[in-house]
């Protein structure tokens, strides 16, 4: 069972709409869809909120290579375990519209993840992670994840959280087995109807001669006896 989600990116305008800001944007629409105003709270240095089942919602505040902070302080005062824990983050060997869930595992060198990783002394917390695709080939990591991404990508990202978002009530009761087989399930176009072989009319077939018989055969060589 889930009992804190944690949406990773970065404060501030000129980076809400940065691929760094996966995170943040999930959490953003599940709050809203819960009626959940998320609010600045100065002891947790981050946006906080809470659902009516009980979940908290923690977006913080401390930039991504601080992101660790806020977690371990939210979690440690209300005695939530690392795996009760859902770090919600971009992905960047997904593609966009990718989304898989999985509990702890590497880091892939994502800076918000390391400083939760060291401050929880531990990579056994739940990861929900979105894909934002890899850059080009000699362009640093770390400067695509803070661009915006294209529109056609954004829409992608946008029909992924929308997936999540859809099998996010299963996570959070701790059913992750039936949330893995939906999303990571790809949908697939159905199989076009398999044509019935035509049936071939049966061949007719001719009936054997009849051998002639011994007596007519003789009786022709030889005429019939009297």
């Amino acid at each position: 069972m889930i009992r804190l989600v944690v949406g990773l990116g970065n404060p501030g305008k000129e980076y809400e709409r940065t691929r760094h800001n996966a995170g943040f944007w999930l959490v953003e629409r599940f709050a809203q869809a819960k009626g959940v105003v998320l609010r600045k709270d100065p002891k947790f240095k981050a946006l906080v909120g809470k659902t009516a089942e009980g979940v908290w919602l923690l977006q913080p505040q401390t930039y991504m290579n601080l992101s660790g902070q806020p977690v371990q302080m939210l979690a440690g005062f209300f005695k939530i375990k690392p795996d009760e824990v859902l770090v919600v983050h971009d992905e960047l060997d997904f593609a966009p519209g990718v989304a898989r869930v999985k509990q702890g595992g590497g880091i892939a060198g994502h800076n918000g993840l390391k400083d939760i990783s060291q401050r929880l002394a531990t990579h056994e917390y739940w990861r929900l992670r979105i894909g934002v695709g890899k850059p080009q080939p000699g362009r640093e990591g770390a400067d695509y994840v803070l661009e915006k991404p294209p529109a056609e990508e954004k829409s992608a990202i946008d029909a992924a959280i929308d997936k999540c978002l859809g099998v996010l009530p299963q996570i959070l009761s701790g059913d992750m087995q039936g949330a893995m087989n939906k999303l990571h399930t790809e949908e697939k176009p159905p199989a076009p109807p398999k044509k019935e072989p035509e049936k071939k009319a049966p061949e007719k077939k001719e009936p054997p001669a009849e051998a002639p018989k011994k007596e007519g055969l003789l009786s022709g060589l030889f005429g019939r006896k009297k």
